[in-house]
């Protein structure tokens, strides 16, 4: 985890990062969209994540002109799609180890097989 990742915002800080207005922030919070985390005084703190998930809502809204219908199926999406990355990558590892324990059978296999040739040149000669 770097640096970056451990940054935290007010809402003020993020609006105006955003050029919104907090209220935005607050709306998109109410619709699910972005969640920040609280301080014990209930304080929202965005993290660097937070912030560019809200650049691409704003951008889906002000340029592409889509929705916050249409942003709640994309943000769905894209956690699906990483989860589903995820699991791809979880089956793509066991697969390689499941290879890698194959190859090391047959190689032991081979060496194996190897050794009683050779043994039964050497017994012969």
């Amino acid at each position: 985890m770097d640096d970056e990742s451990k940054e935290f915002f007010s809402i003020g800080v993020v609006a105006q990062m955003l050029d919104v207005h907090p209220q935005t922030l607050r709306h998109y919070e109410r619709r699910g969209l972005v969640v920040p985390t609280r301080t014990e005084g209930n304080t929202r703190l965005y993290s660097r994540e937070d912030v560019n998930k809200l650049r691409m809502i704003l951008r889906l809204a002000n340029e592409l002109g889509v929705n916050l219908a249409g942003i709640e199926v994309v943000l769905n999406m894209r956690e699906k799609i990483k989860d589903l990355e995820a699991e791809r990558n979880q089956l793509v590892q066991a697969i390689f180890e499941a290879l890698r324990e194959e190859l090391q059978s047959t190689d032991s296999e081979v060496k194996n097989a190897l050794i009683r040739v050779q043994s039964g040149f050497l017994a012969k000669s």
